[in-house]
């Protein structure tokens, strides 16, 4: 693989997401002037006609697909029809827009959630489709690993020199904190900062706190798609991740100490807990000479200073 040109059109689709944004920072700040992105009213990525035309009209050298339609236990578990299908539909049509457009390299970003509920520990790359799904995502798991096959069909049956990368769980600035489709980390960052504020007691959180989950800042997971693009062509699916991860209590903890609430943090056993762990093996992609940078308290410190600066409500 040789390095990507400070020239290189890059179309970063999802550019306005958590994930998106990053890359969109990231590449600015590295020097790169031809990135490319577009609004979901300008172009509506689940829209075949829409999709094509704007890819294959830009021709982009990369592509990076970071869109996605994104949530938490709740979002995913009450709306599995539009998690599978939204996400299936946005994942062709720019797959099939980028081979129109003969895009020389694309990075598809999948997540952990691939992964069966119950591997083994820390989770392999060819642990892929060996078991079960945790089944309050399995609908937003099976559209990303069509996506992961995908990759893999037209590398195939095309010779595209397109790969997978599969980040662990992200946060940072620009994450989502609406309490109904919020993940883990940025809905206990506004549950504590809310309760601060008004002079609650106690904050209550889903679950017993005991699963074990793996986070990595946005910032690093940008840093590592620009690492894989350049040194990494393969059809098999690459793990991002820190390589360690925390209790759920140990994060709470940590958000709480950070936001400084002082009351008490109540856990409701009658809701879910979701995978009881689901740590990456990061081997594959350290192996190549990338590790993250980013330590889980200064991320939620830098995350909790964004959420003061931005929040609408």
């Amino acid at each position: 693989m040789s390095s990507l040109e400070l020239d290189a059109k890059i179309y970063i689709a999802g550019h306005n997401g958590l994930v998106g944004s990053a890359l969109w920072r990231y590449f600015v700040n590295q020097g790169y002037r031809n990135l490319i992105g577009w609004r979901s009213a300008e172009v509506d990525l689940r829209n075949r006609e829409q999709t094509i035309e704007a890819i294959t009209n830009s021709a982009p050298d990369v592509v990076i697909l970071a869109a996605a339609k994104v949530g938490g236990i709740v979002a995913n578990n009450t709306y599995p029809v539009e998690f599978l299908q939204d996400n299936v539909r946005i994942q062709t049509n720019v797959f099939e827009g980028s081979h129109i457009a003969n895009v020389e390299r694309l990075l598809f970003l999948g997540s952990s959630c691939i992964y069966p509920k119950f591997a083994e520990q820390p989770i392999k790359e060819d642990s892929l489709l060996t078991g079960p799904l945790e089944p309050t995502n399995d609908a937003y798991a099976i559209a990303k690993i069509a996506g992961v096959l995908n990759v893999q069909a037209y590398r195939r049956e095309y010779n595209r020199n397109w790969i997978s990368g599969m980040p662990t769980n992200l946060y940072g600035q620009g994450d989502n904190f609406d309490l109904q489709n919020s993940h883990v980390l940025p809905a206990m960052i506004r549950k504590f900062h809310e309760a601060k504020i008004s002079g609650e007691g106690t904050v209550v959180l889903w679950g017993t706190g005991s699963p074990m989950r793996e986070f990595l800042h946005v910032d690093d997971l940008a840093q590592a798609c620009h690492y894989l693009l350049e040194n990494y062509d393969d059809s098999a699916p690459v793990n991002i991740g820190w390589g360690d991860d925390v209790t759920i209590k140990e994060l709470a903890e940590i958000v709480k100490e950070t936001v400084g609430f002082i009351g008490e943090i109540v856990w409701d056993t009658q809701k879910p807990d979701g995978t009881p762990r689901k740590l990456l093996d990061t081997s594959t992609i350290n192996n190549l000479g990338w590790k993250p940078k980013i330590q889980l308290r200064a991320g939620i410190k830098d995350t909790y200073s964004w959420y003061l600066a931005n929040q609408t409500n």
